[in-house]
């Protein structure tokens, strides 16, 4: 099976590092212009040199601002009216205690995971469809089927990216846009790392350890036993949004490690 998408314009939120980064990457690779996203022009930009450095003939383009934004986002569309691939990808997490959970905090995690994404896709989803193609999926977790008793807010959020993933494939049936979420398990992206950095250096331990004792106390329902990378996570993503994906739609498609103990 070979993944083309030329012509297709696709933009990535949050893409200048981490899992976006890869889906940024691997949607370039298959042909597509990708519009990179990050709060920063630096960034933004070096993050599109890096792409550039492996694939030289990747149609990229950039804009820089924060999509958690409703000024920002109505920026985007002006400037970029039309897309073929949405993937909302922009997001945050934080290890908190629940009872250490301000409603500043419940507030901004809803405003950046889950409303972010729920804007971008009522900005870009009708034009879709009255195209008759389009692809939006929201990069959602393992933790909204499973919520982390150390970030509940977080994994609330990403529940909440499920019901609006299926309300909004329930909404365009027919219309010949498919909307997914993609459900990462832990994975091995640049916010995970430094968090595994920082643990290491206060247990005084290593990193290698680290990830030992992750998944043997917080994730032992893992069957890989180690963090997804995010190229594998990336996979996926390039693969929901391609022709040959046209039949999935309003799914919830794992690439868990396992993590989730359903066969649903």
């Amino acid at each position: 099976m070979q993944i083309q998408l030329k012509d297709r314009r696709a933009l990535v939120s949050g893409s200048t590092a981490g899992i976006g980064y890869a889906i940024a990457k691997g949607l370039a690779e298959a042909g597509a212009t990708v519009i990179v996203n990050g709060r920063t022009e630096e960034r933004v930009s070096a993050a599109i040199d890096s792409i550039r450095k492996s694939l030289p003939g990747a149609q990229l383009l950039g804009f820089a601002g924060d999509l958690a934004n409703p000024a920002i986002a109505a920026q985007l569309q002006q400037s970029r009216p039309e897309l073929d691939i949405l993937v909302n990808n922009l997001g945050i997490f934080e290890p908190k205690g629940y009872f250490d959970i301000s409603d500043a905090d419940w507030e901004r995690f809803f405003n950046v995971n889950v409303l972010s994404g729920a804007r971008l896709a009522r900005l870009y989803g009708q034009g879709m469809a009255q195209r008759g193609w389009g692809r939006i999926v929201f990069i959602s977790s393992e933790s909204g089927l499973q919520i982390p008793a150390e970030m509940v807010h977080y994994g609330v959020t990403k529940t909440a990216q499920l019901a609006v993933s299926r309300g909004l494939a329930e909404t365009l049936a027919g219309s010949g846009v498919t909307v997914n979420c993609v459900l990462p398990g832990p994975t091995r992206s640049e916010g995970v790392e430094g968090f595994v950095a920082e643990l290491a250096r206060s247990q005084g331990s290593s990193e290698k350890q680290v990830e030992q004792d992750f998944f043997k106390n917080m994730r032992p329902s893992s069957l890989i036993r180690r963090f997804a990378t995010i190229e594998e996570v990336a996979n996926m993503v390039v693969y929901t949004c391609s022709e040959q994906a046209s039949a999935t739609t309003g799914a919830a498609l794992r690439v868990d490690g396992g993590v989730v103990r359903s066969i649903a």
